[in-house]
């Protein structure tokens, strides 16, 4: 029996680019390319466009420009979920983004690889895993976040991380690897920023 796309990457399977891969890659490009280029004024037009894009939208979900993925289906977005600009999703597979999630500038969230050996890689073998980042988590910017990472609910990635493995709820990492820092505590109710208090 053949597997199709999606049953290659839920088993963990190599794959590669199929016709209708690409024909459904081609199509989120173009309203991609929309969404990029529309002004700041077009709000509505924006909001409308996020539904086409993306597999689910909750609500209150904001999106600043520009974005890049490969499908936007596989990308589900809670409610009142932030976004900031220049976020790449390489989403040939699952990305679940829960919600009151911040994401910072320039983040960057891969659910696909490619074998490490040049000889079985070099017809375009692939793997994807999925990535799902838990309510209220706050990633900084530049983070880069690799195929089939959990990020436990209420963390905060450090800017600049690469995460390589699941991150525990509650708390704060960062590093390359990524790494738990410490767990948030009730002293971070009462400073926001270093010695800085509310």
């Amino acid at each position: 029996m053949i597997m199709t796309l999606e049953e290659k990457m839920k088993k963990g399977l190599i794959w590669t680019d199929t016709e209708e891969y690409l024909k459904e890659q081609k199509h989120a490009k173009k309203l991609v390319f929309k969404f990029n280029n529309l002004g700041p004024d077009k709000i509505d037009e924006r909001k409308e466009l996020i539904h086409e894009i993306f597999g689910s939208v909750g609500n209150e979900v904001w999106i600043e420009p520009r974005i890049t993925l490969a499908r936007g289906k596989t990308i589900s977005i809670g409610d009142r979920t932030y976004i900031n600009a220049n976020v790449t999703f390489v989403d040939d597979y699952k990305i679940d983004i829960g919600s009151d999630v911040l994401i910072a500038p320039n983040v960057t969230m891969v659910t696909t690889g490619h074998p490490v050996h040049n000889e079985m890689r070099q017809y375009g073998e692939m793997f994807s895993f999925p990535i799902k980042i838990c309510n209220k988590v706050w990633i900084g910017a530049n983070v880069v976040i690799m195929p089939g990472v959990t990020i436990g609910k209420n963390s905060v990635i450090g800017a600049g991380s690469i995460v390589t493995k699941d991150i525990p709820e509650n708390v704060i990492a960062y590093g390359n690897p990524c790494k738990v820092a410490r767990e948030i505590t009730e002293r971070d109710k009462e400073f926001y920023y270093k010695d800085k208090r509310f």
